[in-house]
């Protein structure tokens, strides 16, 4: 069985996950093939069906670890299996010095190549990124632009991002750059050795690399180049002419300047007010010209022999004729040259950067009034155009896209019809699908939303985008470029469109006896509502559908006592819950990177009046938000935020918080605020104020240390003015105490400005506290926990506030279990399956059975499992456990403190949807993309 090389291991602690054997149990399926009705038969047996002997496609169990076993002295616990954990991982030692990854030199292809571009649609449904762009060869393949979304767009239609070979772009920025660390990490984690890749940008560019360094194992770090006028070099000193960054026998690419000019108090313009980030790049690629065709009756009479002579001539060469003593030049042998096709990739971002663009020198070449030295002059085939459509639609740059005569236009920028049809087919099918069987936990989403977005105006109606060689661009719509007989646009390879009700009636073809399932979902709330006035007694279950809700036990499997908890009423704070008190929202159940149906980790906690918080916030989160609540009402979600909390430094649990930040910082220009709170490990912090150098993040950062429930809970009942971080002596960080994270420095006190802001979010949140538990993964890994304040009820009796805890990544330990006594909800991580538990141990991360008994142990009324391993695509394997209490959480699922009764009944109805699903799906795409 394969595995991944123990040196790449040590070499790349970032990762989650490893590549899944091609062996992984492929015949296993979720559930049983013929679905009864939910019987007891059914119900007693595990959620996840095991292949039995005399079963088609039947594989032995798999019974050894992907990964090597952790030597004993590097495993710690007392010798306690449940809570063993790998030591050296979780002080940081499990890394290793390397030199960076050599590029890997491919052979071009110049002459017979096919060639093309193609528009990759990353971001243009949900409006939160700038789409990429792909130019294709045989040998060869670049990328402009690298969105959030970009690796769950290329996994959803087969692009292999391994294949490429540079990437290069226009703005150095979160909009067009914030898939970049996600994409370095997975790349590195491709084959024996990992992948690089060339990274392009003006010089913006260095911020952005130093940014990154600080999270990103060295050898990761790739080949950045930037290109263009230094740090703090004035405008006068940017290049006028356009900047050749590639040039060979196959294409060549130049880079020109935009630079953004506004307007002083008299009405001039200036680019005084500039700062990184706000450089934008016309690309220009040019293919060598199209040699003339090959004359073989030409070449025998001038001597040659067919042969590879005739190669030679073909590709420029001059050769010795084989019977006269002259040389034979090309021209003697080939027909009259076609220039090369050309595409310009033109990013202009904002009105104030259109007085630049329209001024362009290196551009004037490839106008059609060009007549001074026409016989100089280079034809555009087609140009891209990236910026919003509420620039392109200007009358003033229709007419400047007119200057270029016959050629086609792309209008790839965001506009309303975009909206329309979801970038994510495969997402968007599954949660629909969950929407049409439980619309209560799956609510309708911001999928099939056609409200403007706010950047998009319908203005300059007369303009018409449907003029002659101006065509919108559709996901994966293409321009060949060669071979030359099929040069133009190709629909081809677009998706077809579908709509919610196509998704539906698919569903019902395939499964008929879902038509059943709403109605017998809906009876869930509808007892649910009545249950709520009704006197707590024997009779307070909500439905005896499911023998292990109905026939309780006194005793576990193994005949040990069950938790005194397990048998307890509805919590006070659950049962006069209004709906309008607090709602979680996953905007991503899945670890390592992002794949085809489970986006990175993020959760989002609604305070529907009071605001909002994310925990952790992975790539693609915006995205997440936007397809979750609709264009608009994600941006006001984002304004309304009221802190933003990060477990640990790992890429797939904060890479999108720049994005969030900025667009934030955006939203609420010119408006009163206050920056917005952003607690986090310590290393995250110089991530962002090395960023902050590109965007304004607008934000306040508070250490997690900072955070703990003594520093809080004293700060709380003192003043800002005294010390803000009390002694430690009983915490894990203090001298001898049980290793639960390494870096044992208390945090410096001088965090008092965000202390102050920190209890302000308590109080606007509705929150009695929040503060950060430290678990066992990696350095300065931590949960979290968040209790609201009590209130007063209709009859004046006083109801406890609800408990949310979040484990972030960990393997089971005391102190999450002592954090998580009581708690209304605790959403735990559950990355393996049980059969997986050595990986567990080596990543430090739990399995699920380890994650539903935290919860147990603890006494919390409802257990909600995230961060499912990529080898899971759509729902975990779950073994014989009690699911009494347990949920599992999918992306876009929204759990309503008021539906928590209802919540664990859901789920053995909504395995219909997944009768037939293997394990691992294409298994292929997740093993390319391995690493995170």
């Amino acid at each position: 069985m394969p595995q991944v090389p123990a040196p790449l291991r040590r070499l790349l602690p970032l990762s989650q996950t490893l590549a899944p054997s091609p062996l992984l149990h492929l015949s296993r399926r979720l559930f049983t093939s013929s679905f009864p009705s939910f019987g007891r038969a059914a119900s007693l047996r595990a959620l996840a069906y095991r292949a039995q002997p005399g079963r088609r496609h039947h594989h032995p169990r798999r019974g050894s670890s992907t990964l090597r076993k952790a030597p004993k002295e590097e495993m710690a616990g007392g010798g306690d299996k449940e809570v063993a954990f790998n030591r050296k991982r979780a002080e940081g030692r499990d890394g290793g010095k390397r030199g960076s990854m050599e590029l890997k030199a491919r052979k071009l292809n110049p002459v017979n190549t096919t060639c093309y571009v193609q528009i990759l649609g990353t971001g243009m449904d949900t409006q939160d990124t700038s789409p990429s762009i792909l130019l294709f060869f045989d040998k060869q393949r670049f990328i402009f632009n690298a969105g959030e979304g970009l690796q769950r767009f290329c996994t959803e239609h087969k692009i292999k991002l391994s294949k490429i070979d540079h990437i290069f772009l226009t703005r150095v920025c979160s909009e067009t750059a914030g898939g970049l660390p996600g994409l370095v990490l997975t790349l590195a984690g491709i084959g024996d050795e990992g992948m690089s890749v060339n990274i392009w940008g003006p010089s913006d560019l260095d911020f952005l690399a130093g940014a990154m360094r600080s999270f990103i194992p060295n050898r990761a770090m790739l080949h950045t180049h930037s290109f263009g006028s230094e740090r703090n070099a004035s405008s006068s000193s940017q290049p006028k002419d356009s900047v050749i960054i590639l040039d060979d026998e196959v294409v060549r690419i130049s880079a020109m300047f935009v630079k953004p000019k506004y307007h002083n108090g008299d009405g001039s313009l200036n680019d005084i007010d500039l700062k990184p980030g706000d450089t934008a790049i016309v690309y220009a690629c040019e293919l060598p010209e199209i040699k003339g065709k090959f004359d073989p009756a030409k070449a025998a009479a001038l001597g040659l022999k067919p042969g590879p002579k005739y190669r030679e001539l073909q590709l420029g060469n001059s050769v010795q004729s084989d019977q006269f003593d002259e040389m034979v030049h090309p021209s003697d042998v080939l027909g009259p040259s076609i220039p090369g096709p050309t595409v310009l990739l033109v990013d202009c971002p904002t009105q104030y950067h259109m007085p630049e663009l329209f001024s362009l020198q290196p551009l004037s070449c490839f106008y059609e009034d060009y007549s001074n030295q026409r016989e100089s002059g280079k034809n555009v085939n087609c140009i891209i155009h990236l910026g919003p459509s509420s620039v392109t639609k200007s009358v003033d740059y229709q007419n400047w896209m007119k200057r270029f005569g016959e050629t086609q236009h792309i209008m790839a920028g965001h506009e309303i019809k975009n909206m329309e049809i979801p970038i994510l087919k495969g997402s968007a099918r599954i949660s629909s699908r969950l929407n049409f069987v439980c619309p209560q936990l799956f609510p309708s989403s911001g999928f099939w939303s056609v409200k403007p977005a706010n950047d998009v105006m319908e203005n300059d109606k007369s303009t018409s985008l449907e003029a002659c060689g101006i065509a919108s661009a559709q996901n994966l719509l293409k321009f060949h470029l060669r071979p030359y007989a099929q040069l133009g646009l190709d629909s081809a390879s677009i998706p077809s469109l579908f709509t919610y009700k196509d998704i539906v009636e698919e569903l019902v073809s395939e499964i008929p006896e879902v038509r059943e399932v709403p109605e017998q979902v809906l009876k869930f709330w509808q007892n649910n509502a009545n249950l709520k006035n009704i006197p707590p007694a024997g009779s307070r279950m909500l439905m005896v559908e499911e023998p292990w809700i109905g026939q309780k036990s006194d005793k576990l499997d193994d005949g040990s006592p069950k938790h005194p908890k397990d048998n307890q009423e509805i919590p006070c704070c659950v049962e006069d819950a209004m709906r309008e008190d607090m709602e979680i929202t996953f905007l991503g159940t899945g670890s390592s990177q992002p794949s085809k149906y489970r986006n990175v980790s993020s959760i989002y906690i609604n305070l529907f009046a009071r605001g909002g918080i994310l925990l952790d916030c992975g790539e693609g989160t915006l995205g997440q938000l936007k397809r979750r609540f609709g264009v608009n009402d994600a941006d006001e979600a984002v304004k309304n935020l009221r802190c933003i909390w990060i477990s640990h430094i790992h890429a797939d649990h904060h890479t999108g918080l720049a994005r969030v930040l900025a667009l934030r910082s955006k939203l609420l220009k010119g408006m009163p605020h206050k920056p917005l709170l952003v607690i986090g490990p310590r290393p995250l912090e110089r991530f962002l104020n090395a960023y902050s150098t590109l965007e304004d993040l607008d934000m306040q950062f508070l250490d997690c240390r900072n955070t703990l429930k003594p520093s809080v809970e004293a700060f709380l009942s003192e003043n800002v003015t005294g010390s803000a971080t009390p002694q430690l002596e009983n915490t894990m960080f203090a001298p001898g105490s049980r290793m639960e994270n390494y870096n044992r420095k208390p945090a410096s006190p001088r965090d008092t400005t965000a202390l102050a802001n920190f209890k302000e979010v308590l109080q606007e949140s509705g929150l009695e506290i929040l503060y950060s538990v430290p678990v066992v993964h990696c350095p300065q890994a931590f949960g979290v926990v968040l209790r609201a304040t009590e209130k007063v009820n209709s009859a004046g009796k006083v109801i406890p506030g609800w408990k949310v805890v979040y484990s972030g990544d960990t393997r089971p330990c005391p102190a999450l279990i002592d954090a998580s006594r009581d708690a209304t909800v605790l959403i735990h991580e559950a990355t393996f399956e049980d059969s997986m538990k050595d990986e567990a141990i080596a990543r430090n991360h739990s399995t699920t059975k380890e994650a539903i008994e935290v919860g147990t142990s603890a006494g919390a009324y409802r257990i909600i499992l995230t961060h499912f391993s990529q080898r899971y695509p759509k729902i975990p394997v779950i073994d014989e456990v009690d699911m009494e209490k347990t949920c599992i959480a999918f992306d876009l699922m929204s759990v309503n403190l008021a539906d928590l009764p209802v919540l664990p009944k859901v789920l053995p109805h909504l395995k219909v949807l997944f009768k037939d699903e293997m394990v691992v799906e294409e298994a292929d795409e997740i093993q390319e993309a391995a690493v995170y």
